[in-house]
């Protein structure tokens, strides 16, 4: 009988940790979600003023960042953001140790893959933080950041292998990125049964033409990391705003600039509908 009732309450107690540990690392999910919706969506707006030759800030981390602490109530929104990205590196962090949602959530590659999202986070939350705090600039300019990395890794043993292979790596991602976009496998993510056939749309709007803009700046980012290793240049190396700036310099014109725009500013929005539906 003892052992009975000692067993029942060891089993309890493990229901109700998972419950606990899940509950929270739902909630730092859709925190991460949401604030990762936030900084895309206003990269997209300053994009889009770029567009229309109405842009002064960078269309960036950095430029978003600057706009938040603009508005009223500023310091408290920039607060509030760095919390949410916290919560999404502590989320991947949890699928690095406990697995991730699906059938194949534990294997080492998903795992790898969080482990690389988690340290990815925790340095844009801190860069955010230390914004708020006043002690940061945001992480800086990408385009500054992307030409100093370039910089300091052409100078090592076969700098130039390592960056074109980097950069050869990043369009492959970019690619791979608006691939599933377009073939919507974001679907298996989300629980589905929950939305509406009206909302079911309108999510998958924003989840292809988001992701595909998403992965296509990834791209083109990639195309110039390639070109800055091939002519040893590393000024040719272009962050996420000169790559946004490059698309109005293209025979299209200031027309796709737009276009790459409002499919950050739906990415933006597919974020906060994942943020709502995501099995996590």
């Amino acid at each position: 009988m003892n052992t009975s009732a000692s067993a029942l309450a060891r089993n309890g107690r493990a229901g109700a940790e998972r419950a606990a540990r899940g509950s929270v690392t739902k909630g730092a999910a859709r925190a991460g979600l949401t604030a990762r919706g936030v900084i895309y969506l206003l990269v997209g707006v300053l994009a889009l003023k770029i567009a229309f030759g109405e842009g002064q800030q960078q269309a960036d981390r950095k430029g978003a960042l600057e706009e938040i602490s603009h508005q009223p109530f500023g310091k408290f929104l920039l607060w509030a953001l760095g919390i949410g990205l916290v919560g999404m590196a502590l989320w991947r962090l949890s699928e690095v140790v406990f697995g991730a949602a699906g059938k194949d959530g534990r294997s080492a590659r998903k795992r790898l893959m969080a482990a690389g999202r988690c340290v990815f986070y925790s340095f844009v939350a801190y860069s955010v933080l230390s914004f708020a705090a006043g002690s940061g600039d945001g992480g800086g300019s990408s385009d500054k950041q992307s030409r100093d990395v370039t910089a300091r890794a052409l100078d090592l043993p076969a700098g130039q292998w390592l960056v074109g292979a980097a950069g050869v790596g990043i369009v492959i991602a970019g690619l791979v990125l608006a691939g599933r976009a377009v073939m919507r496998t974001y679907r298996k993510k989300m629980n589905l049964g929950q939305l509406s056939p009206r909302m079911r749309r309108l999510v998958d709007v924003t989840g292809v033409g988001g992701g595909a803009s998403r992965g296509l700046v990834f791209a083109a980012a990639g195309v110039f990391a390639v070109r800055a290793a091939v002519e040893y240049e590393p000024q040719k190396a272009k962050g996420l705003d000169d790559t946004l700036r490059s698309f109005a310099e293209t025979p299209a014109g200031p027309g796709l600039l737009a276009c790459i725009a409002a499919g950050l500013v739906l990415f933006g929005l597919f974020s906060f509908a994942m943020a709502r539906w995501r099995r996590v």
